[in-house]
Parts: C-alpha cells; sequence; structure tokens
C-alpha cells in the first residue's frame, strides 16, 4: 500500500518516536515535585520552547491541548465572550461546530477568502474571525496577514487554524498578526493526542477543561508528556526540512497534469496552495467510488476531511468555492513527508487506470 492521506495524519517522523520513547523512559508526572516529576516537568516545558520557537510564539503563550480540535474548541470558547462569531466558509468542522451560529465569510471559486466581505462583515461590531490558514481540502493558502490587518482595523480578534499548514509553510504567529493559533502534532509527523493553542499576549482564558490547574489554569489534567513531547520532535524536523516542501510541489505537479489527461479538475489550482496537496475532482463519479477503487489498486486517499471521508456527502468546501456537482467528486491526494518519485508514478498510473474505467460506466 502506497500512502498518500498525509492530510489526515503525516507517518511517523524518526524525531518524533525518539521523542516519545524518552518521554516513556522518563516517567512520572509533571506536577509531582519529586525527582521524577521534575525531570517530567523539564521535558514538558522544553517541549513548549520548542513548538513556541517553531511558531512565533512565547512559550508562556503555549497552552498544551489533546489536539487541533480541542485548541480550536478552547480558542473560541475563551476568547469570543462578548463578540460576534465570523468564520471562513471552508473551516474545518472542529471550527465550525464550535462556532454553529457565526456569520461566514465567502470564498471565491479559487477558494480564497473574500476580504471585502469580510471588512463588511467587521464593520458591525466586536467580533472574532476565525480563518484557516491552509485548507485541509484543497491545500489553498488563505490571505491571513491581510485579514489580521483587517481585524485590527476593526477592534476584532484572530483565530487561526494552522494545522494543515505547520511543518509545511513557514508559521509565525507574531508575522501573521494573529491572536491565537492552532498546531496538531500528527499532522506534522507527530504521534495522535497532542496539539497546542499559540497566544499572542496573555489573555485571561476559562477553561474549557477545568481541574487540577494544569497549563497555568487553562486547560486542566495531566499532559500527555509522550504525544507532547513527540509533537516538538515532530515539529523540529518539519521547520527544519521545509526547503523539501520544493521537491513534494514537483510530485504533486506531475500527478495534476498526468490526472488533467483523464479529465480530472483541480479544486484551487489558481490559488496558493500547500506543496503537498491536490484535490482532484472526477465529474460524474462519487468520491466515496474513487476512494474504494484506488484502495484496492493499493493506493490511501480520501474524500475530504478524515473526520468526515466515512460519511457520502458532498464537501462543504467545494461547494463554498461554487463547483457544483464537483463537489461530490473530489478526492484528495496528499503526500507525507517521506514521499518518493515512484509513489507519484505509481499513483498516476493507478489513477489513469482508474478514470478510464470509472468514466466510461457513467458516459
Amino acid at each position: 500500500m502506497i500512502y498518500l492521506d498525509a492530510n489526515a495524519s503525516e507517518p511517523l517522523r524518526p524525531e518524533a518516536r525518539a521523542a516519545v520513547l524518552a518521554a516513556l523512559e522518563t516517567g512520572g508526572n509533571p506536577s509531582s515535585v519529586h525527582a521524577a516529576g521534575r525531570a517530567a516537568r523539564r521535558m514538558l516545558e522544553a517541549a513548549r520552547e520548542d513548538i513556541a520557537a517553531c511558531f512565533g510564539a512565547s512559550p508562556a503563550g503555549v497552552v498544551f491541548t489533546s489536539g487541533g480540535t480541542e485548541a480550536n474548541a478552547l480558542a473560541v470558547h475563551a476568547l469570543a465572550r462578548g463578540r460576534r462569531l465570523v468564520v471562513g466558509a471552508t473551516e474545518h468542522e472542529a471550527v465550525r461546530a464550535a462556532a454553529p451560529a457565526a456569520a461566514v465569510v465567502p470564498v471565491d471559486r479559487r477558494g480564497l477568502a473574500d476580504l471585502d466581505a469580510l471588512a463588511t462583515l467587521l464593520a458591525e461590531g466586536p467580533a472574532m474571525v476565525c480563518l484557516m490558514l491552509a485548507n485541509n481540502e484543497t491545500g489553498v493558502l488563505h490571505p491571513v496577514a491581510e485579514a489580521a490587518a483587517l481585524c485590527r482595523a476593526h477592534g476584532a480578534l484572530l483565530h487561526v487554524d494552522a494545522v494543515q499548514a505547520a511543518g509545511r509553510v513557514a508559521v509565525d504567529l507574531a508575522a501573521l498578526g494573529a491572536d491565537s493559533l492552532v498546531v496538531s502534532g500528527h499532522k506534522m509527523g507527530g504521534p495522535l493526542g497532542a496539539g497546542a493553542l499559540l497566544l499572542a499576549g496573555d489573555p485571561a482564558l476559562v477553561p474549557l477543561v477545568a481541574g487540577g490547574g494544569q497549563e497555568r489554569g487553562r486547560r486542566g489534567g495531566t499532559p500527555g508528556l509522550p504525544a507532547i513531547a513527540g509533537m516538538a520532535g515532530a515539529a523540529r524536523a518539519a521547520v527544519a526540512g521545509l526547503a523539501d516542501q520544493a521537491r513534494l510541489a514537483g510530485l504533486r505537479d506531475a500527478i495534476e497534469v498526468a490526472s488533467g489527461q483523464a479529465g480530472a479538475i483541480v479544486a484551487g489550482a489558481a490559488a496558493p496552495r500547500l506543496a503537498n496537496t491536490t484535490c482532484l475532482a472526477l465529474p460524474g463519479v462519487r468520491a466515496d467510488t474513487q476512494v474504494i477503487a484506488l484502495d484496492l489498486a493499493g493506493f490511501q486517499v480520501s474524500a475530504g476531511a478524515a473526520c468526515s471521508s466515512g460519511k457520502v456527502a458532498a464537501s462543504h468546501v467545494l461547494a463554498a468555492m461554487g463547483l457544483g456537482a464537483l463537489a461530490g467528486s473530489a478526492v484528495r491526494v496528499s503526500l507525507p513527508w517521506n514521499a518518493v518519485a515512484e509513489d507519484a508514478q505509481r499513483f498516476v498510473a493507478a489513477y489513469l487506470d482508474m478514470a478510464g474505467r470509472l468514466s466510461r460506466r457513467v458516459a
């Protein structure tokens, strides 16, 4: 099997594996004052400093969570009090679920947030805006720094879901001008079970999960040290290897050129995108049918976000882009950090064969 679903979860990096094992061997609870506890605390704080350094935050502004979903929910729960919520039309379900009654910023056919529409919404009063840096289905990179400037001009807060962007493009909380930002360990090649909310400044937070005062009272519960240490190890390796994204872009481009021969349409192709991501829509052929056919051929891809890929439903992302029926006919191919040229070449052959067979059935 060839794994091409990195946006669901990256393969574990060696650096992350080593960090996880070191944390497991350390043992101890970071809240304990004895020697084992102090050793665990040192490891936890070293991970906090690493995450802060990788993503332009201060260590005091890093709040560890169980993953990106919890971190997004915490941001909305803690920072939006007394403010209207405004979210991008193509946000991940983690944000959409946390802000169900929010005003929506539309996107154009490229998948890019409409900043004029955002400015109009911001003129209506104090708001908290949620705008992802990179879309999980198309890889489209939103103009977050420009949105942040608009938010500042209107006294609004900006929260950025950077789960898909972290480790694939340079991500810097301070440079973006955001008030908060979320990263997730397993999207960078770390283990499942760790994420972080990064805060600009030191805002007072009402915790989503209350408990024993961990994370400076901002998130209760004993931190999952092995997963957190693994996340930090993965983040260090991913950020150090950002130059390799150019190689992945070459593999992605080759896949897109070849799939076009079979009539596939690349969603978001006209916008800046992550190097590893392509969203291929095959007119008239259901996405889940394509995923199953490719799986049987030995290739693991997805239809939309991993959290909803088991459901037969059109992509809200592609629908928001105005792609109509294509919203139910697209698969996401996301190259992992360790993808090689042969993976792309073999996928192209399988995709062309699949597209030829399935397209004839609907002709």
